[in-house]
């Protein structure tokens, strides 16, 4: 399971999205979404065969009309023809469903139906039994589904269907033979079933006295048929809003459609349950259902759900992003196991790293996670997909900002004023050697079995606290007494070791794979903005958001004691990146006040390194015109690079060790290149530590309309020359990001992660992150730049 497309062209936000559904069955070839940027888009894949959505096979269909964000779509074809008509449903936030039509490539709104002050949560089309009239079902604020009828061209209220007690979130026809079920869902944690069907006029009325269910009766005034809607089933067992109801997809046999009786839950209570009605009585019992989800973790529930189209597997999708895959067992039925799933951030990704050796990335994002990815390597098969395989952080503040403490430690930044490490556990360092393939002997080169197993997050803490051996013992022997108090039906160990051979599920994820904090390091006065760790893994360096120079100096701390070093005081503004060189003998800072400092390591002293200023720019001499956003240095230590917002790169130097005074040093350092025009506000740039076969820098700038630009770069004479510079690579729409750039970061060794490259050296991994949620590698054969 593996993304195989991005399909881009809106502004804002997408709220829905449904597949355009045939009537026989077919497979789906257009869908619609619909965004906070108030427009539908239909989407039309022209490939034939097995091939993949792209952008060279997908058009694209805007349409607008309404007022407010979009909030509900559904579509179906109103013949099986080829050339087929398309009539489209939507709700948005303006009180209104708008009824489209699409013909050809021609789309155009061919009614409102307007609901005064009420929003419409949810909208269904299907057609009546028997016939080719189009009926529509609309849930919202008011509890009640209002049922439409197409008359003369126009949609017309049948009937008004009450129950519910509170918002309607979910409603889904489905044909079964000569009737028509739909299925809703509120929040009043019921499901409620409804069954259409044409009444029959030559049954006369009897006047016995058996108990009937009261039937809601309209009549088609095209075809003077009569239908009477009852209701069905009324299904409890959620305890919580429930989001979303489906029914199992249909499916032809023997020259018809059969549709399964089994519908598809999902609640705020944490479960996605599944209903079917009992063999014999017929009645929907909550007994013939199955129950998945999760237990405990930082979640809020489900949000949606889906069957696969032969009903073996399901998915959901959790308030917090997460997809969650469950399989039928092939021998017990009632069995699901979770799947494995792809997985990722839910809000902007702020920083990534590649760990020292290169065998796994971490990064950090808004949606206040930390977040593990690796290469998965499958016995007995050359395929090798990244997933990710641990959240060592769930904070409750937006992360910012990262640095690799040498290979299993980690120091991060968030919203706060505290920056906190973390330290791998054992359970984690054995998991990930199962996953990637590299030996346990090869990972550990200290004492492992010192090293909790695991961590967990005390009830109401922030800090990840390291659970051993002995505590889960402890835990164990509580568990098997009663729960007599409340405070024992809330554990305060949810972690529980497990032996994983495949990346782990999101429940796994959310509570088994946390590292512990070992430690927490104060004196910033605002919101940590950016962090840095030395090569030699003995300093850190981190700046905070800040107004005023004494806000924005740069804190040095030690690996060893966690103590303060230094506080090197320069800039007036937020330092926005820090950036050790190669040598450790350098730190640049770059800052929101446009300039840059270069501080150069002294003699140590017996706390630790010292640091002095030695270069900078400032109102005479700075180069760039707005907000420093990045910087990098060259493998060699000699030169560092600036991005802007002004769309200027620039590459410094040299920076020379054999220069001692300070005077000096602000001399020597000047542009070494020619301003770079990117065409486009650079918020990121990184250099890779490999060079081309001829010797030029390989150079990555990242842009805040979301491309990546990969640049040569190589000093010809005395002088700066614009031919120095080499346009190699500019990434196209379906490899940038929709949002800009927020990190680049190149892998320090040649080769990729996870594969035994004959030729390794001829690859190199680029890792990126962007405000569009995503994280991305890039493999790039340095031989063809």
């Amino acid at each position: 399971r593996r993304a195989t497309a991005a399909l881009r062209g809106r502004a804002g936000r997408v709220n829905c999205v449904r597949w355009a559904r045939r009537r026989d069955g077919a497979s789906e070839t257009e869908l619609i979404s619909g965004g906070s940027d108030k427009q539908l888009i239909l989407w039309e894949w022209n490939g034939t065969g097995t091939g993949t959505w792209n952008n060279q096979l997908v058009k694209s269909i805007p349409l607008k009309g309404h007022a407010e964000a979009v909030c509900a779509v559904d579509a179906v074809y109103q013949s099986d023809e080829p050339d087929l008509n398309l009539l489209i449903a939507s709700a948005a936030s303006d009180s209104t469903v708008r009824i489209w039509s699409r013909h050809g490539s021609e789309a155009k709104c061919i009614e409102i139906l307007q609901f005064g002050n009420g929003f419409v949560m949810d909208v269904c089309l299907s057609f009546l039994p028997g016939s080719s009239v189009p009926i529509l079902a609309c849930g919202g604020d008011d509890c009640k589904i209002n049922l439409f009828i197409q008359q003369n061209g126009q949609f017309q209220k049948a009937l008004i269907l009450p129950g519910h007690e509170d918002w309607i979130r979910g409603i889904e026809w489905a044909v079964c033979g000569e009737d028509l079920f739909l299925a809703s869902c509120a929040q009043d944690c019921l499901i409620r079933i409804w069954k259409v069907c044409t009444k029959s006029k030559q049954l006369p009325e009897t006047e016995d006295n058996s108990i009937r269910l009261k039937e809601n009766v309209f009549t088609v005034k095209d075809t003077d048929t009569t239908y009477a809607v009852t209701l069905e089933s009324v299904l409890a067992g959620h305890e919580n809003w429930v989001y979303a109801v489906h029914w199992q997809p249909s499916f032809s046999k023997d020259g018809s459609m059969q549709q399964p009786m089994r519908i598809l839950s999902a609640s705020m209570d944490k479960t996605v349950i599944i209903w079917e009605p009992d063999k014999e009585s017929g009645v929907w019992l909550e007994q013939a259902s199955v129950r998945v989800g999760e237990v405990g973790g930082n979640t809020l529930g489900f949000f949606d759900c889906q069957f696969s189209p032969d009903g073996s597997m399901i998915i959901a999708h959790a308030f917090h992003g997460a997809l969650h895959l469950w399989k039928q067992a092939a021998v017990n039925k009632k069995e699901w196991t979770p799947e494995v799933v792809i997985s990722g951030h839910f809000n902007s990704v702020e920083d990534v790293k590649w760990d020292p050796e290169g065998e796994f990335i971490i990064s950090v994002g808004s949606d206040q996670t930390t977040r593990l990815f690796a290469p998965w390597k499958r016995k007995q098969e050359t395929e090798v997909t990244w997933h990710e395989i641990a959240r060592p952080q769930v904070h409750g503040y937006d992360m910012r900002c990262l640095a690799m403490i040498g290979r299993f430690q980690f120091v991060s930044g968030a919203d706060e004023k505290v920056l906190r490490v973390f330290r791998a556990p054992k359970n984690f360092i054995e998991n990930f050697s199962n996953i990637t393939g590299i030996p346990m002997e090869k990972l550990c080169s200290h004492q492992s079995s010192d090293l909790p197993e695991g961590a967990t997050v005390p009830a109401l803490g922030l800090s990840n606290k390291a659970v051993f051996e002995g505590d889960m013992a402890v835990q164990l022997a509580e568990d098997e007494e009663t729960f007599n108090t409340i405070s024992n039906q809330y554990p305060e160990i949810y972690f529980q070791p497990l032996i994983l051979t495949e990346p782990p599920p999101e429940d796994h994820l959310l509570q088994n794979t946390l590292w512990p904090e070992i430690q927490k390091l104060y004196g910033h006065g605002y919101e940590i903005f950016c962090v840095a760790c030395n090569n030699s893994n003995t300093v850190i360096a981190s700046a905070c958001k800040a107004s005023k120079k004494e806000h924005a100096a740069i804190i040095l701390w030690s690996t060893t004691s966690w103590k303060k070093l230094q506080s090197l005081s320069f800039h007036n503004l937020t330092v926005t990146q820090l950036a050790f060189s190669p040598n450790d003998k350098f730190l640049l800072a770059v800052s929101r006040d446009r300039n840059w400092s270069l501080w150069r390591k002294q003699d140590s002293s017996e706390s630790g390194p010292v640091f002095s200023c030695c270069a900078y720019t400032d109102k005479n001499t700075a180069v760039h015109s707005r907000i420093i956003w990045s910087c990098d240095w060259t493998p060699d230590s000699k030169y560092f690079i600036t991005g802007s917002r002004d769309k200027k790169v620039i590459i410094w130097g040299q920076c020379d060790l054999s220069v001692t005074t300070e005077g000096n040093m602000l001399n020597s350092v000047k542009p070494c290149s020619t301003v770079l025009d990117t065409g486009d506000s650079v918020t990121a740039v990184s250099i890779s530590h490999v060079l081309t076969p001829d010797g030029r820098y390989i150079v990555a700038v990242g842009l805040e309309n979301g491309k990546i630009i990969l640049y040569t770069w190589k000093q010809s004479g005395q002088e700066p020359a614009l031919a120095d510079w080499t346009t190699c690579v500019e990434m196209d729409n379906s490899q940038s990001y929709a949002l800009a750039v927020k990190r680049l970061c190149w892998r320090h060794h040649a080769g990729r992660a996870g594969h035994n490259d004959q030729n390794s050296s001829e690859w190199l991994q680029l890792a990126s992150c962007g405000a569009d949620h995503c994280v991305k590698i890039f493999n790039v054969n340095r031989f063809a730049l």
